[in-house]
């Protein structure tokens, strides 16, 4: 079994993913699983709170579309998620990914060809939004004029 950051890390990258680029890494592995949905995908709202500053009142930002699955390995494992927006077929790929990290016959195949590159290409989508962002930046400079 894992520990729950590593968890925590894994289930963050398969939300945060690209659904295309996922069922590409996922149909790479050829792996197919048996498995049964304990509760079908179903797209649902969560109330997004924000806060002013670090210390301020909380106020209702907004609502946000989520979309959950949940299912059952022939094993008896079971795999969770929770992906924004309403792709039904990408929150059970990320459970039935989630089901199979947890085994550990799977786990590291799973790390190394469908975690590993799906971070990578989230970090290669940080990073050019980084050098877009640094591309529009304004330097004001204001010269004192002395008296």
């Amino acid at each position: 079994m894992s520990s729950p950051t590593s968890r925590q890390r894994w289930m963050s990258v398969l939300a945060h993913s690209q659904p295309a680029q996922l069922r590409s890494h996922w149909q790479a592995l050829n792996l197919n699983p048996e498995y049964r949905l304990l509760r079908a995908p179903e797209i649902g709202l969560t109330q997004l709170l924000g806060r002013m500053g670090a210390t301020g009142r909380r106020f209702v930002l907004g609502d946000m579309t989520v979309t959950r699955a949940v299912v059952e390995l022939a094993d008896g494992g079971h795999g969770y998620s929770y992906v924004a927006g309403r792709d039904k077929a990408h929150a059970e790929l990320c459970a039935l990914a989630d089901a199979l990290l947890q085994q550990p016959a799977h786990h590291e195949q799973l790390q190394q060809r469908l975690i590993a590159p799906l971070a990578a290409a989230q970090q290669e989508r940080r990073l050019q939004r980084a050098r877009e962002v640094a591309a529009s930046r304004v330097d004001f400079f204001t010269l004192v004029r002395g008296e």
